[in-house]
């Protein structure tokens, strides 16, 4: 070997093209690589200068309990017809004094957890065996369907005859309300599940418990929720006509007193407790789904 030769591992052959090196012209110029992906980088000032979530919640409804104050004093909204906002809330406090008020809410709310119990029971079994199994659906759906149709508020004559005028038509009246639209919902979200899953679930080696635990349960979860959500809504409107059968106590029965009276603060009262206790349930929904959908990635809005 030549000294003048470099050795083998140095040596340059010109027929071989050199490796690429890095261009960096373009960030020196302060052109975009084409080699390289461009990231968008989103600003966030409208979003900084946006109000809070809060406070664009509760800006309208506040807006319009100014404007009835407002109504009321200047006399456009006379008392007869619907009393001012100051004087309901001096009546909700009286009636919080005397004990009447949580008498009414402990009363309503056993109602309807009763009636939830019943029908959240029998819509879960009936939609399960509806929705896994054909002979079910068969001998289920149909009568279901049937009697969805019919409207509970006209079934409570039947009620009284059945259980008389006591607790059991108002806990069944809800227990009906329930019932439907829940079955409905589950039922819906059993039989929406991905075939595909279904066929996956198997060529894994699960079983029939394995593959509604592991897949049909989590893909109707989602429907079953909104059910829910939509029962529970249900369940305080039946409780309106449940309480006008004969009850002697609830909230029900101290707005069919006030409509006796034409004391239209104490309606208002009765009115705005519905609304607090339909807003308290539907919440409560929503933290469940926050918990058990926390796997599903969902569009919150822009």
């Amino acid at each position: 070997m030549s000294l003048h030769q470099p050795p083998a591992g140095l040596r340059s052959d010109p027929a071989e093209p050199h490796p690429a090196e890095p261009d960096t012209a373009g960030r020196r110029t302060g052109t975009p690589d084409p080699a390289v992906p461009a990231e968008t980088v989103h600003s966030s000032g409208r979003r900084r200068g946006r109000p809070p979530r809060w406070l664009i919640k509760t800006a309208s409804p506040l807006a319009l309990v100014l404007l009835w104050q407002l109504a009321s004093t200047t006399g456009a909204l006379p008392e007869e017809t619907l009393a001012a906002p100051g004087t309901i809330v001096a009546t909700a406090a009286g009636l919080a004094e005397t004990g009447e008020l949580q008498d009414a809410v402990l009363t309503s709310l056993s109602r309807v957890l009763a009636g939830l119990g019943i029908g959240i029971g029998a819509a879960v079994v009936l939609a399960t065996v509806s929705g896994l199994f054909r002979l079910g659906e068969d001998l289920i759906d149909a009568p279901v369907q049937m009697l969805r149709t019919v409207p509970t508020i006209g079934l409570i004559p039947l009620l009284i005859i059945w259980f008389g005028i006591g607790e059991e038509p108002k806990i069944a009246l809800i227990a009906l309300t329930v019932t439907f639209p829940l079955y409905m919902n589950i039922y819906g979200g059993i039989r929406n599940v991905d075939s595909a899953l279904i066929e996956a679930g198997r060529t894994l080696g699960l079983g029939r418990f394995g593959t509604v635990r592991h897949i049909v349960l989590p893909g109707a979860m989602p429907s079953a929720l909104v059910g829910l959500r939509y029962a529970l809504g249900s369940a305080w409107l039946a409780l309106v006509f449940g309480e006008t059968i004969n009850a002697s106590s609830g909230i029900g029965y101290l707005m069919n007193n006030a409509r006796e009276f034409f004391q239209t603060d104490v309606i208002v009262v009765c009115l705005v407790l519905y609304a607090f206790l339909g807003l308290l349930a539907d919440l409560i929904v929503r933290v469940l789904e926050r918990v058990l959908l926390a796997w599903r990635p969902a569009f919150s809005g822009t």
